[in-house]
């Protein structure tokens, strides 16, 4: 094979490699000797048809694949012989004048990683700013907690519904006085005042008692889910159950032992543990704004285009989601138009601070187990259907690109934890308002432009959070008089309630690792 270095300019590297067509002619004539003796044709015994007979059956097909291993071999020898790190998958063009019995002239085209200088871990210093949880804080949240736990007895059957009080009813819904589809339940519990149904249906209940039998009309919303019923004029024949009050909630062992638990206190307990949790997650979040601010003021080195590029075309395409879910999805891609160069700017931040802390990793022998790695591959497999899921595990396992990509993330925190044993730690004790305005300010000034002109504070979000979340809004299937939340828990109200409310749920995802085959990872910042 010979190699010609066609392009050497910063990052980018080209070649051209040419394989004569004797190198290929012997790789062919090599797999025809290897397949003669399995292949069966009428009139000669097994393993002895002849070699030229095999070719005319088998040899475009042979060809085809001895032209491709040659190819393959021939790249990694030059990334071998070349010592070189491509940033991204290489572009590979065999041309379309090649033809059997030429050689094959190929171009090779890449950007390779930028080598990185380990940066000296001495002197480095942080702040961890730390939020105690008080026993205020925990009461409030075991009663935050039993409020969820509400119950319910019967009133006297001449109680009026009342808000706050819950009515047991069937309903039965009409369009011009014809029953629609999902417009039909029984023993559907509904509390006055709790917005579960739609806007006029919860008010004309009040003041119904036990036994009670009512006509009322509503119209649903314009933007209702249920196309047929949007703005359409109903009526529900209601017949009234049983009418129930609250009953009063004591936070008391009881409580914690209706919850499975001992007693109050191992209530008290756990609840403090979750307050712990989050404020230890959101000072985890500055400390590591503080890091990476510090090892990207440090550090300038070229990063490839083609790794900037996919980390904003992530970056764009979440922004892109998050304006289509705005009152006016145009305006707000003006918007973040009118702020592209930013966020590409962001992309790059990222870029560099993935490849230095990849330097850092590999310079400190910071390493993902193969225990770790299987716990990832199977947590990941959890998210696809059980028939799916072991296609997807041998898709990892055979794909490193794809390994690489699942690993980044875990192996950047691993990074940051050993970054943070390295470095001079001070604490000092705030709230949790100053904590995570703390946060907020470290992303606006990671979002400013070198020029340090003011950065858009509306999306900034979702471009800058250390933790790198992508909010993607899933619309809860709506049937069509309660919202999806609403609760059964006094009776058995059919699954095709009428007329809920739309309610959007937001389900944050961490994206995925930037794609960079001759690094272990590539952090998200």
């Amino acid at each position: 094979m010979q190699i010609k270095e066609t392009t050497n300019e910063g990052l980018k590297r080209g070649y051209q490699l040419t394989i004569t067509a004797d190198e290929i002619a012997a790789r062919v004539d090599s797999e025809i000797k290897k397949i003669a003796p399995q292949v069966k044709m009428p009139g000669f015994r097994p393993g002895k048809v002849p070699a030229n007979l095999v070719k005319k059956m088998h040899g475009e097909q042979i060809h085809a694949q001895a032209v491709n291993d040659t190819i393959r071999e021939s790249v990694d020898e030059l990334m071998t012989s070349k010592e070189l790190r491509p940033a991204m998958q290489p572009k590979i063009d065999l041309g379309e004048g090649y033809e059997d019995g030429k050689d094959a002239v190929l171009t090779v085209d890449m950007e390779v990683l930028p080598k990185v200088e380990t940066p000296t871990l001495d002197g480095l210093k942080l702040e961890r700013l730390t939020v105690p949880v008080s026993d205020e804080q925990v009461d409030e949240a075991v009663a935050r907690l039993a409020e969820g736990q509400k119950s319910y007895k019967d009133a006297p059957k001449s109680k009026k519904a009342a808000e706050g009080d819950q009515v047991i009813i069937d309903f039965t819904g009409k369009l011009d006085g014809v029953e629609f589809d999902g417009g039909k339940a029984e023993d559907a519990p509904l509390v006055l005042g709790s917005g579960q149904f739609i806007p006029g249906f919860e008010e004309q209940l009040t003041g119904v008692k036990a036994g009670d039998e009512k006509t009322i009309t509503v119209t649903f919303p314009a933007d209702y889910p249920a196309a047929d019923l949007k703005g359409q004029e109903a009526t529900f024949d209601i017949v009234v159950k049983a009418v129930k009050t609250e009953t009063e909630m004591v936070i008391d062992d009881e409580l914690a032992k209706n919850m499975g638990l001992q007693d109050l206190e191992q209530l008290k307990g756990l609840m403090r543990g979750q307050l712990e949790q989050e404020t230890n997650g959101l000072t985890r979040t500055q400390m590591k704004r503080q890091l990476l601010d510090t090892l990207a003021a440090g550090h300038d080195f070229p990063v490839p285009e083609s790794m900037v590029d996919a980390e904003f075309d992530q970056i764009w395409a979440q922004l892109q989601q998050e304006a289509a879910r705005e009152d006016d999805p145009e305006a707000a891609l003006k918007e973040i138009e009118a702020e592209k160069d930013d966020y590409r700017r962001i992309a790059e931040r990222r870029v560099r601070l993935g490849l230095l802390l990849s330097e850092i990793g590999q310079e400190n022998g910071v390493q993902v187990s193969n225990q770790e790695m299987s716990m990832l591959i199977q947590q990941a497999a959890q998210q696809y259907r059980p028939e799916d899921r072991e296609r997807f595990i041998q898709y990892v396992q055979s794909e490193p690109m794809a390994a690489a990509q699942l690993r980044a993330p875990l192996y950047e925190d691993k990074v940051v934890d050993f970054l943070f044993d390295q470095a001079e730690v001070t604490e000092r004790e705030v709230t949790r308002e100053e904590l995570e305005a703390a946060i907020e300010a470290d992303e606006t000034e990671e979002a400013k432009p070198a020029a340090k002109k003011k950065a858009p504070a509306k999306k900034k979000a979702a471009a800058d959070k250390a933790d790198d979340k992508k909010a993607d809004a899933k619309a809860e299937k709506k049937a069509p008089a309660k919202k999806a939340a609403a609760k059964k828990d006094d009776a058995k109200a059919e699954k095709k309630a009428p007329a809920k409310k739309a309610a959007a749920k937001k389900d944050d995802a961490k994206p995925a690792a930037k794609k960079a085959p001759a690094k272990k990872a590539a952090a998200k910042k």
